[in-house]
Parts: structure tokens; sequence; C-alpha cells
């Protein structure tokens, strides 16, 4: 069971004020009890489930939202004009009242529902109840206040810890950003001395190299024009040996096969002279393959110099 004490002033008696205690079970859509006091006398009643649907259908509204609208006007304590009560002081036989609440909207007003309460018999046993209730309430209240303000004490100390922590973290962060500062200063001044090292190495490098390249192209242009005069006079040499060479096979004397042979008398000179042509003839082609190859030499290095170049 639940319950829930409320205080309220009626808008046709708005100089009294009333005492409203509403119980339930799990769910306020499944019905609820009403107790009202004035604090002399005591009224209770009864909301059914049934009268909930029934009202919620007479207003064409879902009962969900019915339902909301009830725990809005009867659990919460809230003094405005949107909800509203009224209290019927007119009796039927001294024994019932009238009570309604009800939900304004500008000029609109909506009755969420109404019924009668019977008087209680016994009203002070039910005051009774109805203090001790409150009481009970108020207890619960310190309690929750008591263990509210310990959290609070708690929180708040928890707070200075953190507080401090964070104090000590912020500055634990300062020097270390000064030193990080200090470091990167030294790496930063030490790369633009590097820098400019460097730049200034790149200058006399770009100083040394046309020098370097014209001393190149001087010893390539000399040793060219030596290998161009050794080609010219090897090609004359050749030339020479081989004019040479072909005049002395043109003076060579040739036999006639039809003439007869010569004078045995002679054999012994024509020997002689035999052996001395063949030497002459034989050591004629042997200048000329070795000046060959060395004209063969001279020329393919020349080729390899001009591919070069």
């Amino acid at each position: 069971m639940e319950k829930k004490m409320r205080q309220l002033c009626p808008i046709s008696d708005p100089d009294t004020t009333y005492f409203l205690q509403i119980t339930w079970c799990k769910d306020l859509g499944m019905g609820f009890d009403l107790i009202l006091s004035d604090g002399q006398s005591s009224w209770t009643g009864r909301v059914s489930e049934e009268k909930i649907s029934r009202e919620a259908a007479d207003m064409e509204m879902k009962q969900e939202k019915y339902v909301e609208e009830l725990k809005k006007v009867l659990l919460f304590d809230q003094f405005s004009d949107t909800y509203r009560f009224d209290i019927s002081k007119k009796e039927i036989n001294g024994e019932s009242i009238h009570f309604s609440y009800e939900k304004n909207l500008k000029d609109v007003t909506f009755r969420l529902g109404s019924l009668k309460l019977q008087r209680v018999t016994n009203s002070p046993e039910v005051i009774r109840e109805l203090i001790i209730h409150c009481l009970d309430c108020v207890k619960e209240l310190h309690a929750k206040n008591d263990h509210l303000q310990k959290e609070n004490e708690r929180l708040l100390n928890n707070l200075g810890d953190m507080q401090e922590q964070l104090q000590k973290c912020v500055e634990a962060k300062e020097e270390l950003e000064t030193d990080l500062y200090k470091r990167f200063v030294l790496v930063l001044n030490e790369k633009k001395t590097k820098i400019r090292s460097l730049l200034k190495h790149l200058k006399e490098v770009k100083e040394i190299v046309p020098e370097t390249a014209q001393a190149r192209d001087t010893v390539i242009a000399s040793k060219s024009t030596v290998e161009k005069e050794n080609y010219e006079g090897s090609t004359d040499e050749e030339s020479e040996n081989l004019i040479q060479l072909t005049t002395s096979e043109s003076i060579k004397p040739r036999r006639d096969p039809l003439l007869g042979s010569p004078d045995i008398t002679d054999i012994v000179p024509s020997r002689k002279r035999r052996q001395l042509t063949s030497k002459n003839g034989n050591t004629k082609p042997k200048v000329t393959l070795q000046e060959a190859q060395t004209t063969s030499k001279e020329t393919d290095f020349l080729c390899l110099h001009h591919q070069n170049l």
C-alpha cells in the first residue's frame, strides 16, 4: 500500500484548509481510496477501476492518459490554477459530501472526476491516523535529509581532495610544459645551426663546381687533340708502309714458264737472293699487321671517347 498526503483549499471555501490522503495499490489506475478531513470531521470514499474507465470514456480520453492526469491532480502538491478542487457542503442526510477535482485551461474547465464521501463515525481515530502518517512522513524526510547531508559532506570532502589533486596536476603539467619547451628550444637551435652549416657548405660547393667543370673540359679537349694527332700520324705511317710493300712486290722478278731455267752456275746466288727475298717479304707483312692492330685500337678508343662526350 502506498499513501500520499496533501493539503488543499476548495474553490467554494478558499479560507478553509482540508487534508486529503490518497491510498492505492501498485497503480493508481487500479483504484484508490480517499480520506478528507478539516481537522474536526472526516469523510472517506473509494474510486474503483471501473469508474476510472467510465470517466476516461466519458471524456473521450485514453485510460493511460487519464491516469496520468489523476496523478498530477491528486499526488502532486502544487498550488496553481491548473488543477482545482471543490467540496459541496450540502450534505445528504448529514452523512456525505460531494467532492470533485477538475483541470482548468484558460477559459475552459474539465471535470476529471467526482465522488461522494461518507462521514466517518470515529473521526478522532481517523484524524489520529492522519497525524501518525504525517509524523512518519516527517521522520522519513528527516532521515532522508540526514542521509543527504552526510552524502553532501562526503561529496564536499571528495571535492576538496579532487581540487587539491587537480591543482597538483596543473602544477605538474606546467612544469612539464616548461621543461619540454626548454628542450624544444635547445633542439631547435641545434637544427638551425646545422641548417646554416649545410647552407654554407652548399654555397661553397656551388662555387667550386663551375671551376671543376671548366678544368675537366680543358683536360678532355687536350686529350682529344693529342689522340687526333696520334691518329693522323699512325694513318700516314700505315699508308707509307702499304706503298712500300706494293712497290717491292711490283719490282720482284717474275719467271716465265716458256723460258728455260736459269744457269746452274747461278744456283747459289739465286738461292741467297730467294732467302733474302723471303726474309724481307716475311718482315714487311708482320710490321704492317702490328701497325694495323695499333691503328684499330686507337680508332676504338676515339669512338668510345666521342660517345662519352
